[in-house]
């Protein structure tokens, strides 16, 4: 029995410090100052310093965008949004496209604001993740009911050609009256 004790020791601690975790955080809203407590609770666990913790992750170039549909509803995610559910051609296709990229990532799911849906990427470059998130955009509105004409390239691309073609009338560029 003390074996048993020595052994569930650990498994115990971790499993309250869990429960813990659940009185500090709160999953529905995600409140910043709590998810920092935590963070430093665990890194202090964990004897690391915030460099060390920042020096396991690689942020990768990333691209984010968004496309009209004809309904939005129509796309279906999992709990956590990386995988779409329906339409059923749709995941299948983004992990065709993903494979193309090193370190290739993308998914797409209905915005909670607006009648779009949220494109996002990210690849071993920006170029290339630019590139995943136009494909990933079209293949989205191939299976998903795009509206207007099939992107050829990303939102934020557009308007940064749009802004330097004179218009200036890209997210904030425009100055004056309007």
């Amino acid at each position: 029995a003390q074996a048993a004790q020595a052994r569930d020791g650990p498994r115990a601690l971790a499993a309250r410090r869990l429960l813990l975790c659940r009185q500090l955080v709160n999953q529905a809203i995600g409140d910043a100052l709590s998810d920092l407590l935590l963070v430093e609770a665990i890194l202090a666990l964990r004897g690391w310093s915030i460099a060390q913790w920042d020096a396991m992750y690689d942020d990768l170039p990333s691209r984010q965008t968004k496309l009209p549909v004809k309904d939005r509803t129509a796309i279906t995610t999992t709990a956590t949004e990386e995988l779409a559910t329906s339409p059923a051609e749709l995941q299948p296709a983004l992990n065709d496209l993903m494979a193309l990229y090193p370190s290739g990532r993308a998914f797409v799911r209905p915005s909670g604001t607006e009648d779009v849906v949220r494109v996002y990427a990210e690849a071993s470059s920006q170029a290339a993740a630019d590139e995943l998130a136009l494909l990933t955009a079209q293949a989205t509105w191939e299976l998903a009911g795009g509206l207007g004409q099939k992107p050829t390239a990303t939102a934020d691309k557009v308007e940064r050609e749009d802004e330097s073609a004179g218009g200036g009338e890209g997210r904030g560029g425009g100055r004056g009256g309007g």
